[in-house]
């Protein structure tokens, strides 16, 4: 039986006592949707994660409150029950509430669990996706997730569970699978990723990219296999935060990106 529901994506008009649960896309602030400038130019209350880009918060209104939520090196994160509690207060008081997500709201981005708060509390709740770094980052690396005789699937996984742990997939067959793995979140737990996967079946001389910063000007893209990416990405000291991309299609950054050398050398001249 079918049963048909009202969209969730959010329109042009923002109502009070709303939460909008909007998605910042991976960093570039250029890569910001054209409703997610609708929304914060209409929000009483933004709650934002620790972005990458920043300058998305040019987009909120003057008078608006902002306040941060997000997860930093060195500093506790606002837990989850606390967020959820400060949406529905907002929304409760009349206000037109925006929840600022890095990336989308729904991949690995706690917006189902937001959402299903408003939903118990009774709140109106709608979704502005963005553009996942999941997608943008292999892009920005110059790596198509899929590639005709290289990668017909693709499997978005996050190496930390609601624990912190890797979580327990069955990484045999994730390996078996074959295709492109996009890891969100795998910086610290590789070498646990890397030996998961080569148990699994896959060989040592897999490719891989981790791509540090996607999209900003310090990005930076580090190419290895998943027998030495562990010790690489120490050696390189990347920053976070990082995706990492395993499969044939890895080595293709290597192929595509040179043809841009010329037209980059250019424009930063």
């Amino acid at each position: 039986m079918s049963v048909q529901y009202p969209s969730a994506l959010a329109g042009a008009h923002f109502p009070p006592g709303e939460v909008w649960l909007v998605g910042a896309g991976p960093g570039d602030p250029a890569l910001l949707t054209l409703r997610a400038v609708q929304a914060l130019n209409q929000a009483d209350l933004v709650l934002h994660d620790a972005l990458s880009g920043r300058a998305v918060l040019r987009h909120v209104r003057p008078g608006a409150e902002i306040v941060a939520v997000g997860k930093r090196k060195g500093a506790a994160p606002v837990p989850q029950p606390r967020i959820n509690a400060r949406l529905v207060a907002g929304a409760r008081a009349g206000l037109r509430v925006v929840r600022l997500k890095g990336g989308d709201p729904f991949i690995f981005g706690r917006g189902g669990e937001e959402a299903a708060a408003c939903a118990e509390a009774g709140i109106t709740w709608r979704v502005v996706p963005g553009v996942s770094a999941g997608l943008a980052a292999p892009a920005a690396a110059g790596i198509p997730l899929t590639q005709r005789g290289l990668a017909s699937a693709v499997t978005f996984v996050t190496a930390h569970d609601e624990t912190g742990a890797l979580p327990g997939l069955d990484w045999g067959a994730l390996a078996r699978t074959g295709g492109s793995i996009a890891a969100f979140m795998a910086m610290s737990k590789l070498d646990e990723l890397s030996v998961k996967l080569i148990e699994g079946g896959l060989a040592l001389e897999t490719p891989v990219a981790v791509i540090a910063a996607a999209s900003m000007p310090e990005q930076v893209v580090l190419h290895s296999t998943l027998g030495g990416c562990t010790l690489a990405v120490r050696r390189a000291g990347l920053p976070g935060p990082a995706l990492v991309v395993v499969g044939a299609v890895a080595a293709l950054a290597g192929v595509l990106l040179p043809a841009l050398a010329p037209a980059l050398a250019q424009a930063r001249a």
